[in-house]
């Protein structure tokens, strides 16, 4: 009779505990949940290692040393995300062998070590592209962004839907605005990645194309408490191999591969006769990293094929994508100039370089921003800001005392800021395009952008007649995007902010001094 595994309870309530936060988190699209909830997101390696959160990297190690990677298997969402992936697969298959059966394979060190050495190699000069790419939470944040917050939307409106013909107004419609093309295909591809690899080979991901899997497991082959056998209950029975999702199991050598196991605990519940045991057990000799076989050469020169051929293609469809970009700007030389224009970051990134070296693209500033202005972008500023969010002033504008985006962020790209630095950070200056304003195309009053200016960097003055028009005054403009976003003029808006590449900070507009009146008798 198999024993009562307390440890994969314990591992499965923790994983319940980091992973339903994080995704409501991404999924909340009313704003319901608390913004504290970012220091899950904190918590996550890369995001730490990025923004130089020493003291959480330390901490995280010092677990992996102590416990094993107790990392992959509760506290990262893309390592629970496949987890949740092999059990829908198992559904509907009768607990019988070989219904789920995974087999002990060699560890592709040469691959794995390989790409990890990339990885780091390109941050340490200032290139985080593999990064976000292959980061496991950055992916999870994707796919929640681009592919279960909408569905959620979807059917919070079918059933607002269904409400409103019984004269139940609970729900309300909500427009799906903040998901991109790249940002959906980005998503698609990674969901299709975990659930190829997973329902293939298990962790597989985990344990050769994510460097942080890697990262960790040059620590967790030194761990103190691991899985082990004891060859005097061992019957030989090959349950736990079957069951072990890392593949790191030989049962007829009676091996344990520390570097790959992510602490799921399943073993310990298949072994019908206590043959293996989560103990503590002073590291000797680390786990062998054995020389390379001919699978792991053949493996490491079919990724790094893959890779060279993607590496060659990306910049030719970056250079398509800036092109069709030019493209939708010519037939005016206003839309021309403007599709030339760097992207616009939000405030808090400190500049665009900065923001390219930290942002990993998780997209949980997308989700969070109240206004829903930032845009994942695709390949149109180039491949360095693939995925990477810009503010896109189309529908609404940064709100003048926001700071939603800058607390959430894990990384660091954009920076924590005071309402006072926020409301004096110049992200860009709005240009004002008079050849385009009704007020000169058609003689008509507006002020629209006048009206909407927090600051009155944009003010009117006077034009023909009785007609005013717009002027900008760059030492108040902070490039909130409020004149833009009013702007009634289509295709190309009569004015628009242009981005700084490097922030820079206004004088606050100082208020109106308010005399006062002292009031004698009644006051008339």
């Amino acid at each position: 009779m198999k024993k009562r595994n307390y440890l994969k309870g314990l591992r499965v309530a923790l994983a319940i505990l980091f992973f339903v936060p994080i995704l409501l988190f991404f999924v909340d699209f009313s704003a319901i949940l608390p913004d504290s909830v970012h220091r899950l997101l904190h918590i996550q390696l890369m995001p730490a290692l990025l923004g130089g959160m020493i003291g959480i990297v330390v901490v995280q190690f010092v677990l992996v040393l102590l416990f094993g990677r107790i990392y992959c298997s509760a506290i990262c969402p893309a390592g629970v995300l496949q987890d949740l992936i092999n059990r829908l697969f198992c559904i509907g298959k009768k607990k019988r062998k070989g219904s789920r059966r995974f087999v002990y394979h060699k560890p592709a060190n040469g691959l794995r070590y390989g790409i990890l050495g990339v990885t780091v190699l390109l941050a340490l000069l200032g290139f985080s592209e593999l990064c976000l790419l292959l980061d496991p939470y950055s992916n999870f944040g994707r796919i929640a962004a681009s592919l279960f917050r909408p569905v959620v939307m979807e059917v919070n409106n079918l059933l607002a839907d269904l409400l409103m013909k019984v004269d139940n107004y609970t729900l309300y419609h909500v427009t799906i605005s903040t998901v991109t093309t790249a940002g959906l295909v980005a998503a698609v591809i990674a969901l299709l990645l975990f659930i190829g690899m997973t329902v293939w080979r298990g962790r597989l991901f985990c344990n050769t194309l994510c460097p942080v899997g890697a990262l960790l497991s040059l620590v967790s082959r030194y761990s103190f408490f691991r899985v082990t056998f004891d060859p005097t209950s061992c019957t030989h029975c090959g349950s736990c191999e079957h069951t072990c999702k890392s593949e790191a199991i030989d049962s007829r050598t009676l091996k344990v591969d520390t570097s790959r196991c992510v602490d799921c605990f399943n073993c310990l519940s298949s072994c019908p006769k206590g043959g293996l045991q989560y103990r503590l057990q002073l590291p000797g000799k680390p786990a062998e990293i054995k020389p390379e076989t001919p699978h792991d050469t053949n493996s490491r020169r079919a990724f790094l094929a893959a890779g060279a051929t993607v590496a060659a293609s990306l910049p030719a469809v970056s250079a398509l994508a800036q092109r069709r970009r030019r493209q939708r700007g010519k037939g005016h030389k206003h839309a021309e100039e403007v599709a030339n224009w760097a992207p616009l970051t939000p405030p808090g990134s400190i500049s665009l370089e900065r923001f390219k070296d930290k942002c990993t693209g998780c997209q949980i500033c997308v989700v969070r921003c109240p206004s829903q202005v930032l845009r994942p972008t695709g390949l149109e500023y180039g491949l360095d800001f693939m995925l990477k969010p810009r503010l896109a002033y189309v529908n609404s504008y940064c709100n003048y005392e926001c700071r939603v985006c800058s607390e959430v962020c894990p990384t660091g790209a954009i920076k924590p800021l005071t309402v006072e630095e926020k409301t004096t950070t110049q992200v860009g200056i709005a240009t004002f395009f008079k050849n385009l304003c009704v007020v000169h195309t058609e003689n008509q009053d507006c002020g629209a952008c006048s009206e909407h200016c927090p600051t009155q960097a944009v003010h009117m003055v006077p034009y023909k007649g009785t007609l005013t028009i717009p002027e900008v005054n760059p030492d108040l403009c902070i490039g909130c995007g409020g004149c833009e976003s009013i702007c009634p003029v289509r295709p190309t808006r009569a004015i628009i902010v242009k981005p700084n590449e490097v922030h820079q900070f206004v004088e606050k507009p100082k208020e109106e001094e308010v005399k006062e009146i002292v009031v004698d008798d009644f006051g008339f």
